[in-house]
């Protein structure tokens, strides 16, 4: 199981929203570059980066930093989510270096579109689900749908996605703790393994999520910002206990 900093870019910083809002933000550095290069140094095994103006565009705004990021990293692996809506896109990050491309919004809207990004670039497609209240949210969260997290995780399940970067919401950024139950369930339902994204606080919520069925990793941004997590020691918890 792997701790996995986030970086999340909004008008060339670093920041993190409250509950995907983006007038409740906070930044952390205004060098995306360097703040990578400071988790790489507290043992990151790969980052987690969010073109959050991308999302709400609906097309890549931050390719150049994702890039730069990428060239710094060459052996680190690398996700990037937010406004990638074509194989173009998915293609153009790939060449960078990034090793993972998530598709949040386009997954919901055209399903077939990750089957055939699935087929295109085979082991290298993340979807990623947004939900509140167990429904899928779209568009940078500003879009709340009537498609079931569980539903949508199940569609994929065969189309050979790597696996699921699960956030819950109404607990992003608000250090409440990870939603465990509905993560290891769409894990459970879906068959696919499951990266948790929102609420990560502490090691309670490492050890709550260690050895479950299906978890992946976990995603952590304001709690390793603030320290209320260290990233190393919570890595550290983990190998040792042989997760």
């Amino acid at each position: 199981m792997l701790i996995i900093p986030a970086i999340d870019l909004k008008d060339g910083k670093c920041v993190r929203l409250k509950q995907g809002r983006m007038e409740d933000d906070t930044v952390f550095s205004d060098d995306p570059v360097a703040t990578a290069q400071h988790w790489v140094n507290e043992g990151a095994r790969r980052l987690h980066l969010v073109d959050l103006n991308g999302a709400f565009a609906g097309t890549p705004i931050h390719k150049p930093v994702v890039e730069a990021i990428a060239k710094a990293q060459p052996e680190l692996p690398i996700q990037i989510g937010g406004g990638i809506r074509s194989l173009e896109t998915i293609e153009h990050y790939l060449d960078a270096g990034v090793s993972f491309v998530i598709i949040g919004t386009k997954a919901v809207q055209n399903p077939e579109f990750v089957e055939e990004a699935c087929k295109k670039f085979a082991g290298h497609i993340i979807v990623g689900i947004d939900a509140i209240n167990g429904m899928v949210a779209t568009d940078g969260w500003a879009n709340v749908t009537d498609v079931k997290a569980t539903d949508l995780a199940k569609r994929f399940a065969d189309a050979g996605v790597s696996s699921i970067v699960y956030t819950d919401i109404a607990r992003d950024g608000m250090m409440q703790g990870v939603n465990v139950e509905q993560t290891v369930n769409l894990a459970q339902y879906s068959g696919l393994p499951v990266i948790a994204s929102g609420g990560v606080t502490n090691l309670d919520d490492v050890r709550n999520l260690k050895g479950k069925p299906g978890i992946l990793g976990a995603i952590t941004g304001r709690a390793i910002y603030e320290g209320t997590l260290n990233l190393r020691e919570a890595q550290l918890l983990l190998d040792e206990q042989g997760f």
